[in-house]
């Protein structure tokens, strides 16, 4: 599911061009009530939400003044039972093999096998030492 939110998700968002290494480049929240979630940021923060479909649902592109600010999706498929509602954020790294290599030496775990996405690039999803979770990401090349 990740994948095909990644890819339409870039289509949406061309990260490439506005993310270099260390600096967060996407957040994504995953929700069990994405109606909630959207009424929420749509009555508080003023966000519109555009759908993106996919084969396993909608991806939602959360736009502020007209631009790409996120995204979100809901929680409904069996790999997620456990994984409670939350903000995943995306840092750019030059190169998500070796960083991720650094940072299991320094007590990350990875939580799934580093994936490529066509059009975006190399994702990692990583737990950090202190249980934290964050997706780095080396975007594709221009």
């Amino acid at each position: 599911m990740a994948q095909a939110a990644a890819k339409k998700r870039s289509e949406a968002t061309e990260p490439s061009k506005q993310s270099f290494h260390g600096s967060f480049c996407w957040n994504e929240l995953m929700t069990r009530d994405i109606e909630g979630a959207q009424r929420f940021y749509r009555d508080t923060i003023g966000w519109s939400f555009e759908p993106m479909k996919m084969v396993w649902g909608t991806y939602w592109i959360a736009k502020s003044g007209g631009k790409n600010v996120g995204g979100m999706f809901e929680l409904t498929s069996p790999e997620f039972d456990g994984v409670p509602n939350a903000w995943m954020s995306y840092v750019a790294v030059d190169d998500v093999d070796a960083r991720v290599a650094k940072a299991k030496k320094a007590g990350a775990k990875l939580m799934r096998s580093i994936f490529d996405v066509e059009g975006v690039g190399r994702i990692a999803i990583l737990m950090q030492p202190d249980g934290a979770s964050v997706a780095w990401m080396t975007p594709k090349p221009e």
